[in-house]
């Protein structure tokens, strides 16, 4: 099953972050905040999702891998990272919880790790990667 969406995608350590969130949310620039501490770029604003075997692949739509929108400057060319499995998926909006609980989202039927946050905070990109590295203490 493959389903396009909106949405950008950044590899870390080659386990792939989907960014969520309506135009003007602030993907693009949430990933590149992240590039700028090392990740790489997969997809921005549409991208082809993959289930392989249990497996979401996250991947640039055709003609347009390594190409980032960076709103007020244009569209730039920057290396672009392979397909990549996606490890989290972060929905981009208002400020989520104080203390939130796990959850999960569906994506082409796979269960991923779901993170909300505003893409606006300084500290975004920091929450992103610890986020997906496990970083986080269960509050019961």
């Amino acid at each position: 099953m493959t389903e396009r969406r909106h949405a950008t995608a950044i590899a870390i350590g080659g386990r792939a972050v989907l960014l969520l969130g309506p135009s003007g949310s602030g993907k693009s620039d949430l990933a590149l905040r992240l590039i700028d501490r090392g990740a790489q770029l997969v997809a921005d604003d549409q991208t082809l999702l993959t289930a392989d075997d249990g497996t979401l692949i996250a991947g640039a739509v055709p003609g347009s891998a390594g190409l980032l929108e960076v709103r007020g400057v244009g569209i730039v060319r920057m290396a672009a990272h392979p397909p990549a499995p996606v490890a989290l998926v972060v929905e981009l909006g208002e400020r989520g919880p104080r203390l939130p609980r796990p959850r999960t989202c569906e994506i082409c039927g796979i269960h991923l790790p779901c993170l909300r946050l505003d893409a606006a905070q300084v500290s975004a990109p920091i929450r992103v990667e610890l986020a997906l590295n496990g970083d986080i203490m269960a509050i019961d």
